[in-house]
């Protein structure tokens, strides 16, 4: 063979391998004929399965490259098996061929028991595999380095109802929601403190750096103040400035007759059978893109799955406080008849772009809480079927070109500052967060230049934070940006100042504080009013006067009067002192509020939140484990028994009257015939009871009967503690087992 054909050979094979190792670029066509948008936007599928499946949490990368959590261990089935195999991953999705659709899926981390949450920050991955909370340094996109950052994270409730959110705000922490806790981390160390315990999944920020959630049933809650200002005070509990139901109304508007948990209930359809109010509302979002129309800036959407839809809310701030209405009546945002549509999460995007995280999921009630009744409608409309799916929409103003996406990680220090100044928040956030973890201190005579521009407050307050993570703040600085600087910039400088409380700045901060109550602005009062206190520890003489000036003029508003508490407690007991000679009235809401922090401090009845107790799974939760555990072998995790082996629960006579009579059941057992549902079971059929067994106690039965009573009865209840005691004493007749016929026979007796 001659050494010119070898040559042909070699070169024929080369190219088979360069042929067969071009990325492919096939994308999914995803109809969305189904889904209806508000005039002047456009919908459009980024990434659909075989991509990912079962997306639950989504962050953008310096590059603009997707990562997502991936959760399909969730509800695989009516019976909600499986969820505790490890086939949850996080993966990073690609657009090679650059049309703005991702066309390839990265493993990072595999075989995860249902992460929950991801944030990119400090260079890596912050993400959560319950319990714990882990972070993990990037090389060539594999982790490398990994760190426990909290083994308590997400020690308790099912996937509904634990920690999740990992949004890193403007102040420089991280915040989550259904936790207590904030985290940051500072030279290479990580520090975890209380915070407000705020929603349930998902969480959000504004530009100034209010935070805003929800839960299920309330479509959006929020805080009227910056995080932590008003539970610096810990034996204060506020009721005023946070956790504040924002939107009154919460009604939706469903485009068809989605099937919901309680459906069966009075009132929760209308006539046509339709949802009147949200019961799962979740993953809320401030857009600040700037892309979308006028009107729109700071708007809060949320995620309401159970209807296949995302609700607008319109927000607007007033004397410090947040106000919000629902956009319209009538309508929502977005809206499908597709039943798989399960938005679970919104995002802003490096584009301009609102972004949608579609579960895909036909079942997406977690089994502990699923009712008969959806059971029913979900089998019937085989909802269960919708598997293996999952999906990231685009939400674009349709009148508008998008922004292409800036390489971060490729631009200088220079070029991020300038970043500081954009109309897009997610841009303002990381160029911010990317320039603290670059730490080069060059910059730092730029930055200046941006807190001394009060033309641009959104800019201030980012380059203010920037300094403060770089360490190079100082007190004269903040001064000066404090008394020339609008009263949102001013109030955070407020906020850092607290940094610098020692004597030889105490003259110069009381003659800021007696100019800043010249200005008359609620809002930049209410700031004075949670940091005077703590400008008072170091000079009582000094600083009280302005507390009772602050007392004088807001008479009405509860708001500040939680903040002076909350930042007087080092100096609660002298400060009451001051205002009985200055003659302040004892029942004024003022003084009742000190009064019942006192007692609390007597107590030693802490806000909760700086309690050292581990969390406790809810009832429902708890029992639906323990169910698994002791109960599922016989009568089928489903409920529905098992043939010659025990009895159907499902619709069960003994599930849905009488408590007491479950509670004998469960502890003393029962023995044959039974007559369940219609038909006879003989007396082959005996369940023992639990009462012998020492690991089982009076709450463990109670929590079995929360969770059997919501998932085999339309009548969800439960049984007190000290009920279940006294049962135990209750013995049947034999001793042993009760019969059927006992338990009637007690039951007449008992009415």
């Amino acid at each position: 063979m001659s050494s010119q054909f070898m040559g042909l050979a070699r070169f024929f094979l080369l190219f088979l391998v360069i042929i067969s190792c071009k990325p492919s670029f096939n994308e999914p066509v995803i109809s969305l004929e189904d889904y209806i948008i508000e005039d002047g936007f456009s919908l459009e599928v980024v990434a659909s399965e075989p991509l990912l499946v079962a997306p639950v949490a989504m962050d953008f990368d310096d590059e603009g490259r997707i990562w997502v959590a991936e959760m399909p261990g969730f509800m695989q089935n009516l019976d909600g098996t499986g969820e505790e195999m490890p086939s949850g991953s996080i993966k990073i999705l690609e657009d090679l061929d650059k049309d703005g659709i991702m066309d390839h899926a990265k493993p990072f981390l595999d075989s995860l028991v249902m992460p929950r949450a991801l944030a990119l920050v400090y260079g890596g991955l912050l993400y959560v595999e319950s319990p714990n909370l882990w972070f993990v340094e990037i090389e060539d996109d594999k982790p490398t380095n990994r760190v426990l950052v909290d083994s308590l994270y997400a020690t308790v409730g099912n996937p509904e109802h634990q920690p999740n959110g990992l949004m890193m705000n403007v102040d420089n922490w991280i915040y989550n929601a259904k936790s207590n806790f904030r985290y940051q981390r500072k030279n290479g160390v990580w520090i975890k403190e209380p915070t407000t315990q705020r929603g349930q999944w998902g969480i959000t920020h504004d530009n100034f750096g209010r935070l805003y959630y929800n839960n299920n049933s309330t479509q959006l809650m929020g805080d009227h103040i910056l995080p932590n200002r008003l539970v610096r005070n810990k034996y204060m509990v506020p009721r005023h400035g946070i956790n504040q139901v924002l939107t009154k109304d919460q009604r939706v508007y469903p485009i068809h007759a989605a099937s919901v948990n309680r459906g069966y209930q009075e009132g929760v359809l209308n006539q046509d059978s339709l949802l009147v109010h949200v019961t799962a509302a979740c993953g809320p979002l401030v857009y600040r893109g700037g892309m979308f129309p006028d009107g729109y800036d700071q708007n809060v959407f949320v995620c309401v799955p159970e209807i296949n839809a995302i609700k607008r809310n319109i927000i607007t701030f007033k004397d410090g406080m947040v106000e919000a209405k629902q956009a319209w009546e009538g309508k929502e945002f977005l809206a499908s008849v597709d039943e798989g549509f399960r938005p679970v999460n919104l995002s802003n995007g490096p584009d301009g772009n609102m972004y949608v995280v579609d579960m895909h999921r036909g079942v997406i009630q977690h089994y502990a809480f699923l009712t008969p009744y959806l059971k029913k409608i979900s089998a019937e409309k085989q909802l269960d079927t919708i598997l293996d799916y999952g999906r990231i929409l685009r939400i674009k103003n349709a009148n508008s070109q998008s922004k292409k996406n800036i390489d971060l990680s490729k631009l200088s220090e220079g070029d991020l500052v300038d970043l500081l100044s954009s109309s897009n928040g997610w841009i303002r956030d990381r160029a911010q967060q990317s320039l603290i973890h670059r730490g080069n201190l060059v910059i730092v005579p730029e930055l200046m230049k941006l807190i001394g521009n009060s033309e641009n407050p959104l800019s201030q307050i980012h380059a203010l934070y920037t300094l403060e993570g770089l360490d190079v703040l100082n007190f004269d600085m903040l001064h000066e940006v404090v008394l020339s600087s609008s009263a949102e910039v001013a109030a955070h400088g407020l906020v850092l100042m607290e940094n610098f409380v020692a004597e030889r700045n105490l003259p110069v901060a009381y003659d800021l504080f007696k100019e800043l109550l010249k200005r008359d602005e609620v809002a930049l009062d209410t700031y004075l009013a949670s940091t005077v206190g703590i400008w008072a520890k170091e000079n009582e003489e000094l600083f009280f006067p302005i507390i009772d000036e602050l007392i004088k003029k807001y008479k009405e508003n509860k708001i500040v009067h939680e903040a002076i508490i909350s930042g007087a407690e080092a100096v609660i007991d002298p400060l009451e002192v001051y205002f009985g000679e200055k003659g302040v009235n004892e029942e004024s809401d003022m003084s009742s509020m000190i009064a019942v922090t006192r007692e609390r401090k007597i107590n030693d009845k802490p806000n909760f939140i700086y309690s050292k107790k581990l969390p406790q799974t809810d009832s429902r939760t708890k029992g639906a484990t323990l169910f698994r555990q002791i109960c599922a072998s016989c009568h089928s995790p489903s409920g529905e028994g098992i043939a010659g082996l025990a009895p159907p629960l499902l619709g069960s006579d003994y599930i849905s009257t009488h408590l007491e009579q479950l509670g004998l059941i469960i502890l003393h057992g029962l023995k044959g015939p039974l007559l369940i549902n219609g038909e006879t079971y003989d007396e082959g059929h005996q369940m023992p009871g639990l009462i012998n067994n020492q690991d089982i106690s009076d709450q463990d039965i109670a929590d079995i009967i929360s969770y059997v009573t919501n998932a085999f009865s339309n009548r969800p209840r439960s049984l007190k503690t000290s009920n279940i005691k006294s049962l135990r004493d209750q013995k049947s007749k034999s001793g042993m087992e009760y019969t059927e016929a006992e338990l009637i026979e007690l039951i007449e007796a008992l009415r």
